[in-house]
């Protein structure tokens, strides 16, 4: 019996460092999280299986730094994405002001094919910290005013609307691809592939949140 066939979506998470990206990814992929903080060199990224629909979907997840020096280097991550993951840290208002300059980053060197109706969605992590900055009415407006952008508040620590935040990406995702020709669809899918490692950087499974 031939195999199911499958859909590769890509998703990018951009974000200053220190935000949780990596985490997110993590919670999202592989349900774990570690409190030790090592920022991302480069890009890594993991891939998770999940049916949407009745219809299987491997989705890429790249987890990008979010240092300055590494901006030049990842832009050639962005291309072929099919949704941007933007996230911020809401006890940390400067990440939040940073989101402007990560979606016009994105929107100029990623390519997209449409980039006014690109999906996007917001991530506003580590809602579990006691010293919030950032009102969720300020982000909603935020969302609101870049052409209503889902918007999720988000703790990788403990999974809160890790899920429901990535179903929503999915979609969104899946939704884009479907709108051009470069869905890839495969009858013998490859195994799951996971960054690896070398001598400047670990394996975004054994990596902390960034």
């Amino acid at each position: 019996m031939p195999s199911k066939k499958k859909s590769l979506l890509k998703v990018i998470l951009l974000g200053d460092s220190g935000v949780g990206k990596t985490s997110l990814m993590n919670q999202y992929a592989i349900k774990t999280f570690s409190n030790q903080y090592k920022a991302t060199i480069g890009a890594d990224f993991l891939t998770k299986e999940v049916m949407v629909d009745d219809r299987v979907v491997v989705l890429q997840i790249w987890d990008t730094a979010g240092q300055e020096r590494f901006r030049s280097v990842n832009v050639t991550y962005y291309r072929g994405a099919d949704c941007c993951v933007l996230v911020f840290d809401v006890t940390a208002p400067d990440t939040f002001k940073s989101l402007d300059s990560w979606m016009d980053h994105f929107l100029i060197e990623g390519y997209p094919r449409h980039p006014e109706d690109f999906p996007f969605v917001v991530l506003g992590n580590k809602i579990d910290l006691e010293n919030r900055q950032v009102t969720t009415k300020r982000a909603q407006d935020w969302c609101q005013s870049k052409n209503n952008i889902p918007y999720f508040e988000t703790s990788a620590k403990d999974a809160t609307n890790v899920e429901q935040a990535f179903q929503t990406i999915v979609r969104n995702a899946l939704k884009q691809a479907s709108q051009g020709t470069d869905v890839e669809l495969y009858h013998d899918f490859p195994e799951p592939i996971v960054l690896g490692e070398n001598d400047e950087s670990e394996s975004s499974a054994k990596r902390c949140s960034c």
